[in-house]
């Protein structure tokens, strides 16, 4: 009787003590902003890691998509439309420098289409301007199949395509 009673008195303070330790968890995400936020997909194949702009760039955010396991990286860059509602986002893989034409950047061009961001819950919106809270989860719509028929795919780079949603991670520091 006396096992059952500590039981019953404990009970709540073990409870409430392990709801405290999953606060820095929640915490984490509400601090990382978007510049440094890491997306994995639901593989972990693949991994999105934004990068810190340059503020007179006319690119809102960019990122590198990594094939996990190998030493494949691509770029990708974000570009808000006029209204600044719209996250446009492109993935580039090994384009020519210098000088190029139409046909070389739809060549190394991976992937095209709007970002989107989305919190636990499935709320859609724009992806958020650097200096934002990040985004929880992100969906790039078509990217398996857009990698599938890329110069990114094949033996030696990328062989599994990723989900189009890729939830945060963590934070580069």
């Amino acid at each position: 009787m006396a096992a059952r009673l500590m039981k019953a008195r404990f009970a709540p303070i073990c409870c409430a003590a392990a709801a405290f330790s999953l606060a820095p968890l929640y915490a984490y995400a509400d601090e990382c902003v978007q510049e440094k936020a890491v997306y994995v997909d639901m593989d972990n194949a693949y991994e999105l890691r934004f990068e810190p702009m340059d503020s007179e760039s006319a690119v809102s955010n960019k990122f590198k998509l990594a094939v996990r396991n190998t030493a494949v990286v691509a770029d990708g860059i974000v570009m808000r439309t006029d209204d600044q509602l719209r996250a446009d986002g492109k993935i580039l893989f090994a384009c020519p420098e210098g000088d190029v034409t139409g046909d070389d950047l739809r060549a190394c061009t991976v992937w095209q289409g709007m970002v989107y961001a989305s919190d636990l819950k499935g709320h859609i919106r724009a992806l958020p301007a650097e200096g934002e809270i990040a985004a929880e989860r992100l969906f790039l719509p078509a990217l398996g199949p857009s990698i599938q028929k890329s110069s990114l795919w094949g033996k030696g780079k990328a062989t599994v395509a990723p989900w189009d949603v890729l939830s945060l991670k963590g934070c580069n520091q």
